[in-house]
């Protein structure tokens, strides 16, 4: 059996159909990399937004045309009540990742599956996942309906997984759903005391002295003082980055969006106290445009808050209404061409922060992992997010190398 795998959404998807690659390969699979050559195709979706379900449902019935099945897995087959199941060509729908229901799906033997994942496909990058779930319960999200409570591996477990990825991968990317609640449920479910993510950061640090560690998304309020410290001195060791979410610089909003974890002004505070004390420093958010009952005060206030800070780019999504979201139901839903408008001004100051920061940097020397390579280029990322692109032909096949920011 020839099977491609696809994935849709977050690095949190991306670390889990790697799993279940390996699980169909140790399980005698051929897994090819074009869907032209496969029998079937196992999906991995995302219900994130409307628009992410919309792209995957597209996605299914191009393979059905093309005469081959598909397995949905995810977020979206989670939270599925059978319209995943309906369309043409779908073998089955299994929610969540475990692989072990994939490989039944698929008609293979359940045999013990790994739970080491011992490399990535591909590149020089791989993702390292650390939790699963979430606590919170943002009115916007579904994707805490769909992976449940949050839960922390053991920090042994994880070393295991960092040493095997480091044999081939320069940098791993500490992933989960919520990883800067890393360690709070209660000992990562073994019975023992609380752990942190500054405490597993120090023992990775040690163990794997040789990778570059990067934090995926993270709340500006839980990078404490300890992971703080790492950033600041082990600049080698971790990446001088974070994804922030933002969502919007209006308390009002943060607080029927749930986030009441933070305000405007302790966002602020705890990334102005970084910014203050990194000399590089790559910072993005993620911003929600036109949340219901967003006024033009609230508007401006997030684009105010967003000039004032240097982030280095942001990801901006318009509001999507997710059905089994608390927000479905909210009141003041603001109107599209106004909602198009709001995010058209988020990117636009967005692509001018990103612009003005690539320029400050330009001429300077970065460290640089390679992710990639295309059309005759090296496509290197350094330790605060840009991407510099070498000839192949000036690159000495280092997945790890110092560059000029061009």
């Amino acid at each position: 059996m020839n099977v491609y795998f696809h994935t849709f959404g977050c690095k949190a998807n991306q670390y889990d159909t790697e799993r279940v690659r390996q699980a169909f390969a140790d399980a005698g699979v051929t897994v090819v990399d074009e869907a032209e050559a496969a029998d079937l195709a196992v999906i991995n979706s995302c219900t994130v937004t409307h628009e992410s379900e919309a792209k995957l449902r597209r996605y299914v019935r191009r393979q059905a045309r093309a005469g081959r099945d598909a397995i949905v897995m995810g977020c979206a087959a989670a939270l599925d009540e059978g319209a995943l199941a309906a369309l043409p060509g779908v073998r089955a729908v299994v929610g969540g990742a475990d692989p072990l229901p994939v490989l039944r799906a698929a008609g293979l033997p359940e045999e013990r599956v790994d739970p080491v994942l011992r490399r990535f496909s591909a590149g020089a990058r791989g993702w390292l996942k650390i939790q699963d779930g979430c606590d919170e319960h943002c009115t916007f999200c579904a994707t805490t309906l769909a992976r449940g409570a949050n839960r922390s591996r053991p920090i042994p477990e994880i070393v295991a997984e960092a040493k095997a990825l480091t044999q081939h991968h320069a940098e791993l990317v500490l992933t989960g759903v919520h990883i800067g609640t890393y360690g709070k449920d209660g000992g990562v479910g073994s019975g023992e005391s609380e752990t942190s993510l500054g405490e597993l950061l120090e023992a990775l640090l040690t163990a794997v002295p040789d990778a570059r560690f990067r934090l995926s998304s993270i709340e500006a309020t839980e990078v404490d003082d300890r992971i703080a410290r790492l950033l600041m001195e082990a600049p080698r060791h971790v990446a001088a980055h974070l994804h922030a979410p933002l969502q919007s610089g209006a308390d009002r909003l943060l607080k029927r969006m749930g986030r009441h974890w933070y305000t405007a002004a302790t966002y602020r505070a705890r990334i102005e106290w970084l910014a203050d004390r990194l000399p590089v420093f790559g910072l993005g958010a993620d911003v929600i445009a036109a949340f219901p009952g967003e006024t033009d005060a609230d508007h401006r206030a997030t684009l105010a808050l967003i000039d004032a800070l240097p982030f280095t780019y942001l990801h901006i999504f318009p509001f999507s209404v997710r059905p089994d979201a608390p927000a479905a139901r909210m009141s003041g839903r603001v109107p599209e061409p106004t909602a198009r408008e709001r995010a058209r001004e988020l990117r636009a100051l967005g692509d001018a922060k990103a612009a003005a920061y690539r320029a400050a940097r330009h001429g300077g020397r970065a460290d640089g992992v390679v992710c990639g390579r295309a059309n005759g280029r090296v496509d290197v990322l350094t330790e605060d997010y840009l991407s510099v692109y070498l000839s192949s032909q000036a690159w000495d096949g280092r997945p790890r190398l110092d560059v000029t920011v061009d």
